[in-house]
């Protein structure tokens, strides 16, 4: 299952949910992107520094655990990567088509595992082109900016908003204008807007959609 849509969109969060009620894997390919920038971060690497980047995300060591956290080479990076710095880093390494294309082959080894709830940028036109089920899940630019405020304040990090809607406009045209993998909807994914709607209401939903394009998963 391919979930695909901008930054705070609410993916993560439903991918999660959704994969519990499934008994599916959730994979979170954005923070295998958010590792890699923080690895080079932590090494001292440009992250205009393409050849570099594309050495490191064929060599980390990333691991997805069940609980939700994000090992890089063996140690825990899960609050590192949520960082609004290394947000913002993980939208410039990822447009490197190199970076992709190695995280691309560490995505589908993970995928072909077990069954799976796969959320990111390009799962459905690129990484899964053939899910048996694909949504585009969307909200608009200020409700995306209102939650990703709130979701730093959970962590303790104060955030402006007119700050962060900036930043998210700028990663928002970054990644529908890469010339690898651009953020698109798939033709045939389900668009789903959640402006207006709880989790909840999102969670039920994504479900109704499952059940409707892969009944066996259901």
């Amino acid at each position: 299952m391919a979930i695909d849509g901008p930054a705070g969109a609410g993916k993560s969060t439903l991918a999660r949910r959704v994969a519990a009620r499934l008994g599916f894997v959730y994979i979170d390919t954005g923070a295998m992107y958010r590792a890699i920038a923080l690895g080079a971060r932590r090494r001292g690497v440009d992250w205009a520094d393409q050849a570099a980047l594309e050495q490191l995300a064929r060599e980390a060591d990333i691991t997805l655990t069940p609980d939700h956290r994000v090992l890089l080479d063996g140690e825990d990076v899960s609050a590192a990567i949520r960082e609004p710095e290394i947000s913002q880093g993980a939208s410039v390494v990822s447009a490197i088509s190199g970076v992709r294309r190695e995280l691309v082959l560490k995505q589908q080894r993970l995928g072909h595992s077990a069954s799976a709830v796969m959320e990111g940028r390009d799962i459905g036109t690129v990484v899964f082109p053939d899910a048996e089920a694909k949504i585009f899940l969307d909200a608009s630019p200020e409700v995306r900016a209102h939650r990703r405020v709130k979701d730093l304040a959970a962590r303790g990090v104060a955030a402006d908003f007119e700050a962060v809607h900036r930043e998210m406009q700028e990663r928002d045209h970054r990644d529908r204008t890469r010339p690898d993998s651009p953020l698109r909807q798939a033709p045939d994914a389900v668009y789903l807007d959640s402006s207006g709607l709880t989790e909840t209401e999102v969670e039920q939903a994504i479900l109704r959609i499952v059940g409707d394009r892969a009944p066996a998963a259901s």
